[in-house]
């Protein structure tokens, strides 16, 4: 990672998200609540539709910046509000759109800001990762301590 600037976009994707990315989810997870695949529960309950899991909309849009971060262990921290469900159809699936913006630059740490949509909806809302910068080698900065 070399010198970043506020409002320098990290990385950006799109996921495409199924029912059957579902049901992986809940197979690692262990959270096979129906709302995750069944439409009649989802409706039971007065939910748009069957939802992805949120903690997999987290882990999805937090991966994006992998491959520009090198190595998850320089993460400080990592926050969301779960703002929006992500309605998974049974046919089209849904798409995960995530831009991953520098918000701040310290010598403490960077933040990332996330801005994560499904349907044209922010369904992340104040979704920051705040990581350990690099120096100029690539190396995290600091003695690896904290």
């Amino acid at each position: 990672m070399n010198a970043v600037t506020v409002g320098d976009v990290a990385a950006e994707r799109t996921i495409h998200l199924t029912r059957e990315s579902l049901v992986r989810y809940a197979g690692a997870s262990g959270d096979f609540n129906p709302i995750h695949y069944r439409d009649d529960i989802a409706a039971e309950v007065g939910l748009p539709g069957v939802l992805a899991h949120g903690m997999l909309t987290m882990g999805v849009a937090v991966g994006t910046i992998m491959p520009w971060l090198g190595d998850g262990g320089r993460i400080l921290d990592y926050g969301v509000r779960f703002t929006r469900p992500v309605v998974v159809d049974a046919v089209d699936g849904a798409d995960l759109h995530i831009v991953a913006r520098i918000g701040q630059v310290t010598d403490e740490a960077v933040r990332i800001d996330l801005t994560v949509t499904a349907a044209d909806t922010t369904v992340l809302g104040k979704a920051q990762v705040r990581v350990r910068p690099a120096d100029a080698a690539g190396a995290p900065v600091g003695d690896g301590t904290r």
